[in-house]
């Protein structure tokens, strides 16, 4: 693939005016008729939800596409993906439909492909992201195909020991998730990626200047010719051109 426009970087102070800039480019979309929104979990967009829900703003007729779920989690088990979105957006703030991966399908293949299927039949107008540490994006771990689709993804050992202190039962911690393959994120018109802290000022660095590799999922972002970056000043710390 051709490499993309340069990505469009937004540096801000914290991670409250980084929800306030998201929150913008959000109303933007929507009053140019954007229908449908790829969404994300994590404390990453949390400040954004914020704004979203303490507005006027209505989207009750259009639809979300969020990007993974742990397999094995109910809907209402707290830990789910399904969960986080109840509370923090959908029960204020609801779409018309709100897809997710169904993380009790008993056929991954079935559930990938029907996931697919929602992705195509519901081509996302801006796709919310944050970056890993490693560069990962949505599940997609180093070494993820950058033309991948839906998939059942392994979790990685440190993700689940990281995860670990959020179950009462280490044992009960997902040891998989479904998650949009980078090459269903690459699909959406416009890509909003977010990243706050030191702590993923190496994985911004390597996904904006770096290499196109699969060493770096994120760094897929730069054969996308419309992707929007928010960083704080320390995600933004080891850019050339800050």
């Amino acid at each position: 693939m051709k490499r993309g426009l340069i990505m469009n970087i937004i540096t801000v102070k914290d991670a409250q005016e980084g929800g306030h800039k998201a929150f913008e480019i959000f109303k933007d979309e929507l009053a140019n008729n954007a229908q449908v929104f790829g969404l994300a979990t994590g404390s990453t967009p949390i400040t954004l939800y914020e704004d979203l829900v303490a507005s006027d703003l209505d989207f009750s007729h259009k639809i979300s596409i969020n990007l993974d779920e742990y397999v094995g989690l109910a809907p209402d088990n707290p830990q789910s993906y399904h969960y986080f979105m109840q509370q923090h957006l959908f029960n204020k703030k609801p779409f018309a439909v709100s897809y997710l991966p169904d993380g009790l399908a008993k056929d991954a293949d079935a559930e990938t492909a029907r996931y697919d299927e929602v992705i195509a039949g519901n081509p996302i107008d801006l796709q919310i992201l944050g970056i890993g540490r490693n560069g990962h994006i949505g599940f997609n771990e180093p070494g993820s195909p950058l033309a991948g689709k839906t998939h059942k993804v392994p979790l990685t050992q440190s993700t689940i020991d990281a995860n670990a202190r959020f179950f009462e039962n280490g044992e009960d911690v997902p040891r998989f998730a479904y998650s949009m393959g980078i090459g269903s994120i690459l699909t959406a018109k416009h890509i909003l990626l977010m990243a706050y802290g030191e702590n993923k000022a190496d994985a911004i660095k390597a996904m904006i200047e770096g290499p196109v590799t699969t060493h770096v999922p994120a760094s897929a972002l730069q054969n996308h010719n419309n992707v929007t970056v928010i960083v704080d000043e320390a995600a933004a710390s080891k850019l050339s051109n800050k």
